[in-house]
């Protein structure tokens, strides 16, 4: 676990074959594997279990338990596509074997979409889907006191803001963000309007005023920051497009400047498309999930 006041960054930038994910095959294959969440053999594998009802949907999960002996630590996985679209099945392929083999407990939650859901809707489920997993330890044989929020894109903003709004129900003990959605003010600001994705989740139109401005600043985590936030550990490519490499830096820097434990992943000319990652940074995933070990091992009791 890192130091108060630290921020590492670390890079990772060679390209090398990752046999123990991408096994044989062609391209095709390879990116079927790193884009959609896999069973495996050795864990205990629990599809589609409802943790929640909500205007009308039923809400639901998908969880990976590890064979081994436990109570297991535990990432919960928020997938991304811009809070309007996406699926508990995609984002974590890369990442969940490597989860599994660290003793891991994951759980990947569907939520509700805009613009049918607008806000708070998302983040409503992810609280939801955090309090059922507590509730439910024993039964999945997990430690409720060791809980990371992993969550890419869109689902960054939506970890980083449960984390930061934690109360006792819904605290957790890491939060990993994959290119998160969290500086949104100086991303519309950037753009000069207000984005379709933005639009949809918050009933806004594109023109960037003062009222639009105040709205995407009470949803953006980067104005929440705060001291005794648990520990980050972010994962950004230089050359994303979508979520920009400054943006994760400087939200790095507020967490610095809130004593808050930080790591940052860079990945060098990385795009913000998750499928593409392993061309750039091919053991990202180790590397994420070696943290959350490690950091999950430090969490208090």
């Amino acid at each position: 676990m890192l130091a108060h006041k630290e921020c590492r960054r670390s890079a990772d930038t060679t390209w090398t074959a990752c046999p123990r994910f991408l096994r044989k095959p062609a391209a095709a294959f390879g990116a079927l594997l790193v884009s959609s969440i896999t069973a495996y053999a050795d864990p205990q594998w629990h599809p589609d279990i409802e943790f929640s009802q909500a205007s009308g949907e039923s809400l639901r999960l998908d969880a990976s338990i590890p064979e081994s002996q436990g109570p297991f630590p535990v990432a919960i996985l928020i997938h991304g596509g811009g809070w309007g679209s996406g699926d508990k099945t995609a984002d974590f392929g890369a990442l969940s074997k490597p989860l599994t083999d660290s003793g891991i407990a994951w759980f990947s939650i569907n939520y509700r979409l805009a613009p049918e859901h607008p806000w708070p809707a998302c983040f409503d489920d992810v609280q939801a889907a955090i309090r059922w997993i507590k509730q439910n330890a024993a039964t999945y044989n997990i430690d409720p006191r060791r809980i990371a929020l992993v969550g890419y894109s869109a689902g960054g903003q939506l970890a980083s803001l449960a984390a930061i709004r934690s109360d006792e129900s819904t605290r957790v003990q890491a939060v990993v963000g994959f290119a998160p959605a969290v500086e949104l003010v100086a991303d519309m600001k950037r753009r000069g309007e207000v984005g379709v994705a933005m639009r949809n989740l918050l009933g806004l139109s594109n023109k960037l005023d003062e009222a639009a401005l105040a709205k995407i600043a009470s949803i953006s985590p980067a104005e929440e920051i705060k001291p005794g936030l648990p520990p980050f550990f972010i994962v950004q490519g230089t050359a994303d497009q979508s979520v920009r490499h400054v943006e994760a830096l400087a939200f790095i820097e507020r967490l610095k400047r809130a004593d808050v434990s930080c790591t940052l992943l860079e990945m060098k000319d990385a795009p913000h498309r998750i499928t593409e990652w392993p061309k750039f940074s091919p053991h990202y995933a180790e590397r994420t999930a070696a943290w959350l070990k490690a950091t999950l091992a430090a969490a208090p009791k």
